[in-house]
């Protein structure tokens, strides 16, 4: 399997990751959520509009978070990359500040935060809570 076949195959919506967490949210009772709202900034992956409340479900690599995924350097076309990721990492910070500016309350759950289902179900809870 070549790079583009591979990078044609990464989902931008609906990952593994995002179905978890919503999972989590349906478990604590919080439902009514909407997914991948365009005329939010950023587009979060889960929004709550009456609540005013936006969580994004972030891949660690691919937003440059800094755990030891995020924090990997491509091998690759490495120059692209972190390009790429630095891009990414404006265009979040950008999304955040325009959502808080319009009044939304935003979280950010990082992919490697589901290793600890526990704490993640119980961070998620509190910020739907207004915590």
């Amino acid at each position: 399997m070549d790079r583009s076949e591979v990078m044609r195959r990464v989902k931008s919506r609906d990952t593994k990751p995002e179905r978890k967490v919503r999972e989590l949210l349906r478990a604590l009772g919080w439902t009514g959520y909407r997914l991948d709202r365009k005329e939010l900034p950023g587009r979060p992956d889960i929004a709550f509009i009456s609540r005013k409340r936006a969580i994004f479900v972030h891949g660690c690599f691919w937003h440059g978070h800094d755990c030891k995924r995020g924090a990997r350097e491509p091998k690759a076309n490495a120059e692209y990359w972190r390009a790429k990721i630095a891009r990414n990492r404006a265009r979040d910070t950008a999304a955040l500040s325009a959502l808080t500016t319009a009044g939304w309350s935003a979280l950010v759950v990082w992919e490697c935060a589901l290793r600890d289902l526990d704490a993640l179900s119980d961070r998620l809870d509190s910020f739907m809570r207004g915590g």
